[in-house]
């Protein structure tokens, strides 16, 4: 049976940018509750360093973030509940959020379902992300100074990651499925890396198996026209593009750019009035921690401000 309860607002998802906003509202009041399909904390949370966190100079385990954010966002009262949201509906002044098949009454929404990481889906992938396999070179170059690492993807995200982890690694091979796609910019760059040995190119190249020794990545089974190869490498960085968590909103009246990123205007809000997004699941998101935790907290003040027009009509 529904809960007749109109809630004052309802976060879709429990990572960083919704648990941060959630400290702000529950904070002044606005009674919260957070539903979260997967882990609480989000990708934060299967993160095996989070290096770049400001406050962490020895840097903190994403676990042990994605904790902490948890129980200062229940302390102030949020209710973080496990649930699969399929759709919003929107009945002006209210809304209907579809959780398990079940609607929940809402004034507000803020949709912080992340993105996740496109996947290459080979044996060793998912296995030994965040030892040895990663999606962010900015969150985990650092691990890797003077060690050999092999980048796949031939897109603007994949060199342009390549380029910044030279800053670390000795040596990178960059695995490229066809030819690469990125810039012209980017690839007269990637010319100076290649020219120098910095980076290997191989084109029309699959990336097969990624192997470990006692827990450690130590080299990747690559296929070159039709030709069997193993690279010795100390990690393995994929870039082959993030997928926003809003399945769930295709059809909807909620406009998205042509990623699948939620468009928001300068309060957050979405073109559904009342409904929100901050964090990776926006269009013009940074993709960083840090970023989707400011950006909660902003969303969090937009929703009150929400809030307080209701009350005036």
């Amino acid at each position: 049976m529904a809960d007749s309860t109109v809630r004052d607002v309802v976060m879709i998802g429990a990572g960083p940018s919704a648990l941060a906003a959630a400290v702000y509202t529950t904070r002044e009041d606005i009674d919260t509750v957070l539903y979260e399909k997967g882990v609480v904390g989000g990708m934060a949370a299967i993160t095996d360093m989070v290096d770049n966190y400001p406050g962490f100079p020895e840097g903190i385990e994403g676990m042990k973030l994605a904790d902490q954010l948890q129980k200062q966002a229940e302390r102030f009262g949020a209710n973080i509940d496990f649930g699969d949201v399929s759709e919003i509906r929107d009945n002006g002044n209210t809304k209907t959020v579809v959780v398990d098949g079940t609607p929940v009454e809402a004034k507000t929404v803020l949709i912080a379902t992340g993105s996740d990481y496109s996947k290459i889906n080979v044996p060793g992938e998912a296995e030994y992300y965040g030892r040895g396999v990663h999606y962010c070179a900015t969150c985990d170059g650092a691990f890797y100074r003077d060690k050999k690492l092999a980048v796949v993807g031939g897109g603007n995200s994949a060199v342009q990651e390549a380029l910044f982890l030279t800053r670390f690694a000795s040596h990178i091979d960059l695995l490229v499925r066809s030819t690469i796609k990125a810039s012209e910019v980017l690839q007269h760059e990637l010319q100076e890396f290649v020219d120098s040995g910095k980076i290997t190119v191989h084109l029309a190249t699959t990336t097969e198996e990624i192997v470990a020794t006692d827990g450690k990545v130590t080299s990747v089974k690559i296929m070159t026209d039709g030709k069997q190869a193993e690279l010795v490498v100390d990690g393995v960085f994929v870039f082959v593009g993030l997928k926003p968590n809003t399945q769930f909103l295709q059809g909807s009246s909620i406009e998205l750019d042509e990623q699948g990123l939620i468009k928001t205007d300068s309060h957050l809000q979405t073109s559904m009035e009342g409904v929100f997004a901050s964090g990776d699941v926006r269009s013009g998101a940074t993709m960083q921690i840090a970023s989707a935790v400011g950006e909660g907290a902003a969303a969090a003040l937009s929703i009150r401000e929400y809030l307080n027009d209701l009350k005036r009509k």
